[in-house]
């Protein structure tokens, strides 16, 4: 799923609006450190994640099997925009760790399903809320195109980041 990077213009200098955009970023970075998430982590789920070294890589598995329906390791892959033995690796350290299942797919048997384990889906819901409660109150004060927009940019910043 690893997309090449594209060219880069040679000594391109950023322009005043992307150099304020650029010094916003460094203020986001104390909100993503492993003091921070892990005290909004409920124990249940720190214990399992701390006791089977599970990273944040393996965290941002979780909210995609929360809100839907069970997904296979390829929709994983292509969520996370990581390739499919990441994503494999990733699911394979989850369901060691019980915080996932893997199932067969009732309609297609050589399939295999993964689903959030029953018993971790409440603190991972509690987890969920802590979380993204700065983004949510953020994303509430924007009208929908601003909202598509803000996607439209994150999506395309990870992807730069990813290749």
């Amino acid at each position: 799923m690893r997309q090449e990077p594209r060219e880069r213009k040679a000594g391109r200098r950023p322009t005043a609006e992307e150099i304020e955009v650029v010094g916003l970023v460094p203020l986001l970075e104390p909100f993503y450190r492993g003091a921070v998430v892990r005290d909004l982590m409920p124990e249940a789920l720190r214990d399992a994640m701390e006791t089977h070294g599970l990273t944040p890589r393996h965290g941002a598995v979780l909210p995609h099997l929360l809100a839907g329906p069970p997904l296979t390791v390829g929709d994983i892959a292509r969520r996370l925009h990581v390739s499919l033995p990441t994503a494999s690796e990733l699911v394979g350290g989850l369901s060691r760790a019980g915080i996932v299942v893997r199932g067969e797919d009732p309609a297609n048997r050589r399939r295999v399903l993964v689903s959030l384990a029953e018993e971790y889906r409440p603190a991972l819901e509690t987890f969920i809320v802590r979380r993204v409660e700065p983004l949510l109150r953020a994303l509430e004060g924007l009208s929908p195109v601003e909202r598509a927009g803000f996607l439209a940019g994150l999506t395309a910043w990870v992807r730069e980041v990813q290749s």
